[in-house]
């Protein structure tokens, strides 16, 4: 069946040069590119590009819209939320929608640390400017971490990592969609749609946080985009899922770890 469930036909596309690729403080220098952008491993149209992208709104819709009265329940929107974008991109380029994720080696684990060091140094600095300047909103997720049952506390740590999961499917597909469009239709080069996708994909992370923190404009756009610049860039270093994932999981469960701790150490009180 032809249409949006079928990869165009992919074109020819040599590898990005050296001058077309960024210092090796930023990319490796392993001949890795990003997917589907250049129509390498599948080309997909500007529809399909759409629908892709619109399965990543449907995801999100999943996770803020089903109810989640614990940590349990939370799970099935929280496997939506990764489902959903993955399955409709799996449609439409078949086994081609693997090629987000790669083979995790020992550089790549240690690439996720020093990112989720990294980032909470950076989201810790943009905090406290944004604090000093704005009121600021808690994050309830952070705040009644640890308060339920044991069982309730596995559950989110569960939970909260397969969401993290669509975090980064959240971003990276909307990242690499933008990608496309500024290269193979506006043909601008390939590090100046980096550059875009980088900003754009951040705007769009932030923006998906302002219900979180109720409407706090600052803290979603300066500090929560602030820190997706931070984990985008492990995706963009390595081309690798896992990766960016990796770093944002050790980031929010150093959070959330912090937050149980003090809690107990509270009720104990």
């Amino acid at each position: 069946m032809s249409g949006a469930t079928d990869p165009s036909p992919a074109p020819v596309h040599e590898s990005p040069s050296a001058n077309d690729r960024f210092g090796h403080l930023i990319e490796r220098r392993d001949g890795v590119d990003f997917p589907f952008y250049n129509g390498v491993p599948a080309a997909l149209s500007v529809r399909q590009w759409v629908l892709v992208w619109a399965s990543v709104a449907v995801g999100f819709a999943a996770l803020i819209l089903i109810p989640q009265p614990n940590n349990f329940v939370a799970l099935i929107p929280r496997i939506l939320f990764v489902a959903i974008p993955l399955g409709v991109l799996a449609r439409v380029t078949r086994e081609h929608w693997k090629a987000l994720f790669r083979r995790v080696s020992g550089r790549d684990v240690l690439t996720m640390i020093g990112f989720a060091l990294l980032n909470l140094a950076v989201s810790a600095g943009l905090a406290l400017i944004v604090q000093s300047l704005f009121d600021v909103a808690s994050n309830e997720a952070v705040d009644d971490a640890g308060k339920a049952s044991a069982l309730d506390t596995v559950a989110f740590y569960v939970g909260t990592g397969i969401q993290l999961v669509g975090e980064e499917v959240f971003t990276m597909i909307p990242f690499l969609a933008v990608m496309y469009f500024l290269f193979a239709k506006a043909k601008l080069s390939r590090k100046t749609a980096i550059v875009v996708a980088w900003l754009l994909s951040a705007v769009w992370f932030g923006a998906a946080h302002l219900q979180t923190y109720d409407w706090n404009f600052a803290q979603a756009f300066i500090v929560i985009g602030g820190a997706r610049l931070v984990l985008t860039l492990a995706y963009i270093r390595t081309k690798n899922l896992w990766v960016s994932t990796g770093a944002h999981i050790i980031n929010d469960w150093t959070l959330f770890t912090q937050a149980i701790v003090l809690n107990a150490a509270l009720f104990a009180l």
